[in-house]
C-alpha cells in the first residue's frame, strides 16, 4: 500500500504555519486536537521544520512577558523525517517505529506539505490491508 492511499485522512490533520509566526500561533492551531504536529513553511510554502505540542509547552514554560512572542523558527525541529505519496506505507511505518514518531509530514515533489501521516492512521491502513 502506498502513502497516497491514506492522504485524504492525512490532509484533515494538516496544520501549517509560517516559520516567522509567533509560537502562540502554532499553539492555537494545536488546540483543536486534529494533530500533535504543526508544519512550519517558508514564504514559498516549502517545509522548513515542524513544531510539536512538547516544543510549545517547553517554550511557554519559559515565557516572561515579551518572550511569548518567540518565533516558530526558534523552537522548530529542522531535521524532519517526511514522506511522499509514492512511498510504501510499510516502509514509512518502519521508520516511524524506529524513530518513535507519532506523525510524519507528507510532501509533494516540491517539498510543499500536503498532509500529516499519523501513526494510528498508518497502522489502521496496514491492518486493513492484511485483513483483505
Amino acid at each position: 500500500m502506498l502513502v497516497e492511499n491514506i492522504t485524504a485522512v492525512a490532509r484533515e490533520r494538516l496544520l501549517i504555519v509560517n516559520q516567522d509566526a509567533p509560537v502562540i500561533e502554532a499553539a492555537r492551531l494545536l488546540r483543536d486536537g486534529r494533530s500533535d504536529l504543526v508544519i512550519a513553511c517558508d514564504a514559498a510554502g516549502h517545509l522548513s521544520g515542524v513544531v510539536t505540542k512538547s516544543d510549545i509547552v517547553a517554550q511557554i514554560s519559559h515565557c516572561l512577558g515579551a518572550s511569548c512572542t518567540t518565533g516558530i523558527s526558534a523552537v522548530m525541529s529542522r531535521d524532519v523525517t517526511f514522506c511522499r505519496p509514492e512511498d510504501w506505507l510499510h516502509d514509512i511505518w518502519g521508520i516511524m517505529k524506529e524513530r518513535q514518531l507519532k506523525n510524519v509530514p507528507i510532501t509533494d515533489d516540491a517539498s510543499r506539505p500536503i498532509g500529516i501521516l499519523n501513526a494510528r492512521d498508518a497502522l489502521q491502513a496496514l491492518m486493513q490491508e492484511v485483513e483483505q
